[in-house]
């Protein structure tokens, strides 16, 4: 539950706390819809009990069952009108099951009128499957066979057995397979196992992804930073007045006095802007345009650009971007940062009151390397893709890129460490050669002049090694973008060699990452090692190779591997749990994101992936959990656990093109 409301139940004495004479109920109960799981009614000395409940105001077929929640206020209101702080002994327990019976009365006429809580046992992607392709369900608990089932009136529209049980080490559990790829019919359903219990609901049908595509880019219009912000009636309420207004030098950047700085996402959780994580985010939602524009073309994002004449994607970018550029200085150097000194308490964008700095490395060049080059890249390819939108703007990114390059000539390696009195987000990086290499790719690919090619190939193979795998710290380990804006450029003069070795092993990594994958029981390409920081953002980063391997190479195995990375993000996962905010029945709802911590909405701000299962357990949240959890399981939907639970823009990033690959259409 999220602010001050609870689940109505009863605990034992730890779970109560009195407030004012009247008993506060903190006991945090699992929902129970339409039955009664055991429940346990034992009235002793202790005031033991046990209540399941559930919410029956929702339309009974999308079968969403939640707990009945009263507020704090509300329960010790009713308590006071019967009299509990007046009674002492055994009118006090009889007091308590007198309220036990009200509980309980209520949840007779609920179980006469509606069905079964979903159990998380059973792991389906609660935003649906496309009605061709393969549509699997996992199964954690001993069943045999399994039925889907229609929403609306119950019918059973298809059985099937379940596989052999298969343990997976990575989460503990041990799962069975359901397989109900044939059902093609569109539809609102649930699967049912005998003696395990429901799903939560599903759709199939032809555009299922397209609502979430629509949160997940519109979430980053959420993320802006210097200007008023409202998602309109769609989500009333979800609004913050322009913030950080003001920006100025800190002495690190090598300059003093104001700034005009505004503009760009927030970053993350906080209301930091950091130019290279920027440089990735803005580079793949780039490249998502490039690979998937025709799918993404007509896609209203509801933003106040919508109807300038831009495609909405292209627009939502342009905000960061234009910040990115004003990060530049006359020199062609980039700043590495704009943050305030240390990180502002959970308040509203609008009420942050810490200066907004402009940081730099501390001595002379000041700027960094890894981020001009990260800003040279991103701005080489917005020079090709904005120009038939605006030509001004497309020529004023292609002088940046070029000036920005020009500039890590000279100074090829200068990295980035906090300087004296900085605690916001790092982002340090010890070589800037990848990021130097995409550049030099880029700057080729839109240009085709000969030094940035001659670059590029002095210097690709020794990253070759790097298309294994994707990086959770993606912003860091940037050679994948260089060596596929390579192999995908259509220009002439291409070196036949390079693009010959860069395919195959960008073809060898995708075919061990599929079989991988379809070994895994939960069929996600994660493997023990990548449950860090950010492993659900890596989740979706595997979707990206597998889906740029794709392009270079099509085989329909990539595009379902990929498209079962993003199955695991929306509730396929060993908690059954979407990890978009307001994106299926049962999402987490606590993220470690100021608007949504401060603001006074019942639900955080929609469409944010969290960061997922983090093994280091770098809070100390994840540090309170029992130390034998396999990594999988080392999660916490708490607000307070920024190590598992926090959003990131490059993280969203690549959630939206894994997104925008598997939507319906054609791409370039």
């Amino acid at each position: 539950m999220r602010g001050d409301s609870v689940g109505v139940g009863l605990g034992n004495s730890a779970d109560r706390r009195m407030n004012g004479g009247a008993i506060i109920l903190e006991c945090r109960v699992k929902a129970s819809a339409f039955k009664f799981s055991p429940v346990s009614v034992s009235l002793s000395r202790s005031c033991r009990a046990t209540i399941l409940i559930a919410n029956f105001s929702r339309k009974r077929d999308t079968h969403r069952p939640e707990l009945v929640t009263f507020r704090r206020s509300e329960i010790k209101v009713m308590l006071h009108s019967l009299g509990w702080p007046q009674l002492q002994g055994p009118g006090r327990e009889s007091l308590l099951q007198l309220f036990v019976s009200f509980v309980l009365s209520f949840l007779a006429v609920a179980v006469a009128i509606g069905g079964e809580t979903p159990t998380n046992d059973i792991k389906v992607d609660q935003v649906g499957y496309p009605r061709s392709g393969a549509k699997i369900a996992l199964v954690s608990a001993p069943g045999q066979t399994f039925e889907v089932k229609r929403s609306s009136d119950d019918a059973t529209m298809f059985r099937g057995k379940l596989s052999l049980a298969a343990p997976d080490a990575n989460s503990g559990d041990t799962l069975r397979v359901a397989d109900f790829s044939h059902l093609q019919q569109a539809g609102k359903y649930y699967l049912e196992v005998p003696g395990v219990g429901r799903s939560w609901p599903f759709p199939v049908g032809d555009g299922v992804f397209s609502r979430t595509f629509y949160l997940a880019m519109r979430a980053f219009y959420g993320q802006r930073c210097g200007t008023a912000v409202d998602l309109g009636p769609e989500f009333p309420g979800y609004t913050h007045a322009a913030c950080h207004l003001q920006g100025s030098f800190h002495a690190s950047s090598g300059k003093e006095g104001p700034r005009e700085n505004t503009g760009g996402w927030h970053d993350a959780g906080d209301y930091g802007r950091y130019i290279v994580n920027s440089g990735i985010t803005v580079g793949t939602l780039l490249w998502a345009w490039e690979l998937f524009g025709p799918k993404l073309a007509h896609i209203k994002l509801n933003i106040p650009e919508t109807g300038n004449g831009t495609p909405d994607l292209l627009n939502e970018v342009r905000w960061n971007l234009e910040w990115m550029l004003k990060m530049q200085d006359d020199d062609g150097g980039v700043w590495h940062k704009q943050t305030s000194e240390h990180f502002p308490g959970f308040v509203m964008p609008e009420e942050d009151r810490l200066p907004s700095l402009v940081i730099g490395t501390g001595s002379a060049p000041y700027k960094s390397t890894c981020a001009s080059a990260d800003l040279a890249a991103v701005a080489a390819i917005a020079a090709r893709v904005y120009e038939p939108y605006d030509k001004d703007f497309a020529k004023k990114n292609l002088q940046a890129a070029r000036e920005a390059w020009t500039w890590t000539e000279r100074y090829p390696n200068v990295t980035f460490k906090n300087p004296p009195g900085i605690s916001t987000g790092e982002y340090g990086d010890m070589e800037c050669g990848d990021e130097r290499l995409w550049a030099a790719a880029e700057l080729w690919r839109t240009t085709g002049e000969h030094a940035y090619h001659r670059y590029f190939l002095a210097n690709y193979a020794q990253y070759l090694p790097d298309l294994r795998a994707p990086h959770a710290e993606s912003w860091r380990e940037v050679a994948p973008m260089g060596l596929w804006a390579y192999a995908l450029a259509t220009r002439q003069g291409a070196d036949a060699p390079a693009c010959a070795a860069i395919r195959q092993g960008a073809l060898s990594a995708a075919r061990e990452i599929v079989d991988r994958t379809r070994r895994n029981p939960y069929r996600v390409s994660l493997v023990a090692t990548d449950y860090a920081w950010g492993s659900n953002g890596l989740a979706a980063n595997y979707g990206v190779q597998l889906l740029v391997t794709n392009a270079l190479s099509p085989d329909p195995a990539f595009v379902e591997v990929a498209q079962d990375n993003l199955h695991y993000l929306l509730g396929r996962n060993t908690f059954s749990l979407s990890w978009v905010t307001q994106v299926g029945a049962n999402p987490y709802r606590h993220p470690h994101h100021r608007p949504s911590g401060a603001d006074k909405n019942p639900e955080p701000w929609p469409g944010l992936l969290s960061g997922g299962p983090n093994a280091a357990r770098q809070d100390s949240v994840l540090q309170a959990l029992p130390p034998q959890l396999p990594p999988a399981k080392i999660y916490s939907d708490t607000q307070d656990s920024y190590a598992s639970n926090e959003v990131c823009i490059n993280w969203q990033a690549m959630l939206v093109f894994l997104l925008a690959g598997v939507l319906p259409g054609t791409a370039h």
